[in-house]
């Protein structure tokens, strides 16, 4: 069964709120009819030419992209121009395309996050905090035959997460009282008759972004024609920081500097560009800061961070010069496109499991186009 593209983007918003995007950035649905069916959902870096080929040979009806197609104001979108060529060919194939750029770099199982865990990083912390996000308590009243499922429905849409836990609840039993009126269809009960049923009262954290997938999948797997629910606002923000730049952590075991670039270069996708390492080959590394995309702007916060390695992308001749001056923690340079790559499998492994848990038959696809604009190095 195929899913609205509508459903898609509900998804992919609720993890990667719009709001969390910076003011210059682009993001959202490019090209698409939200009504429009989606069976087969292609993830990848870039929008490139390259991209929209493979989305049209494997049949895909929406492909998700990082870094915006359309970052800058154009005036045209003609096929005389590269970006007007790739929207011509999306639309042509009826492939609709959608960007989650700085808004999925800082939340959890974002960008940042996904680059640290690639590595092999445990105990992540963020860097540069953009603020704790509020959470609510969400609660609802079942009959007693029907809360498993309904209690399923609500955290695999994301309620009950906190920490390295999921599926938090609290269940207390009870009678629900309630008279059908003319029109109505009781699941329960009959028109114009006081009813009782035995109920439990479920109830369950979220966080305020993931309340419109929540109560999405409570009203869809609720037995009730009118679910009663109430969400309430908590005063307090619960645990650490789960949303900025960056990701601090530490190896499960301690290597070198030099076993550490080649524990990176395993992990990542091959580039030209490959891994440069700035540093004593046989430094001792165990605490590590990453960050994705450009990681220029987190240097000076890195220089009063207790850590052994900064690894991130397309670093400066001068700032690295200039961070190396202080000796503190070396710097190992990755290519931007192999780094944000790590992002695409944890994205497309939680839509395939939150649309299967809608019944929905979607398939979902991890782009094997490398992008990277640098295709060979000389004189190695």
């Amino acid at each position: 069964m195929s899913v609205p593209l509508r459903d898609v983007i509900a998804l992919l918003e609720s993890w990667y709120d719009p709001a969390w995007a910076a003011d210059w950035d682009a993001v959202g649905l490019v090209c698409g009819d939200p009504d429009q069916p989606v069976t087969k959902i292609l993830f990848a870096v870039d929008p490139a030419p390259a991209v929209v080929a493979e989305a049209r040979k494997w049949g895909a009806d929406l492909v998700v992209v990082h870094h915006p197609l359309l970052l800058t104001p154009v005036h045209s979108v003609a096929a005389t121009s590269p970006k007007g060529r790739v929207l011509h060919q999306l639309v042509g194939q009826a492939t609709a395309l959608f960007t989650a750029h700085t808004n999925a770099d800082v939340p959890a199982d974002g960008v940042n996050e996904s680059l640290a865990r690639a590595l092999g990083l445990v105990d992540l912390e963020v860097v540069v905090d953009e603020g704790r996000e509020a959470f609510e308590k969400v609660v609802t009243f079942v009959p007693v035959a029907d809360a498993e499922r309904v209690r399923a429905a609500m955290t695999t849409a994301g309620a009950g997460a906190l920490g390295d836990y999921d599926s938090f609840t609290f269940t207390t039993s009870g009678e629900g009282r309630f008279r059908p009126l003319d029109g109505a269809t009781p699941a329960l009960g009959r028109v114009g008759e006081h009813e009782v049923v035995e109920e439990v009262r479920i109830e369950s954290i979220l966080r305020r972004s993931q309340r419109p997938a929540v109560l999405e999948a409570l009203l869809a797997a609720h037995p009730y024609e009118e679910p009663a629910y109430d969400v309430v606002g908590m005063l307090n923000d619960i645990g650490p920081a789960t949303r900025g730049h960056g990701r601090i952590g530490r190896l499960a075991a301690p290597t070198t500097l030099s076993g550490f670039a080649d524990q990176v270069a395993a992990a990542l996708p091959a580039t030209a560009h490959g891994v440069r390492v700035a540093g004593d080959p046989d430094r001792r590394v165990e605490r590590v800061v990453v960050a994705s995309g450009a990681g220029d702007f987190m240097l000076e916060t890195v220089l009063g961070l207790d850590v052994d390695v900064y690894l991130t992308s397309d670093l400066r001749h001068h700032r690295a010069a200039e961070f190396l001056d202080h000796e503190r923690a070396a710097l190992v340079d990755v290519a931007h496109w192999a780094a944000e790559w790590t992002w695409l499998p944890v994205v497309a492994r939680k839509l395939a499991e939150a649309l299967t848990a809608r019944d929905a038959t979607v398939e979902t696809r991890v782009s094997s186009v490398v992008t990277d604009p640098w295709t060979f190095r000389a004189g190695l």
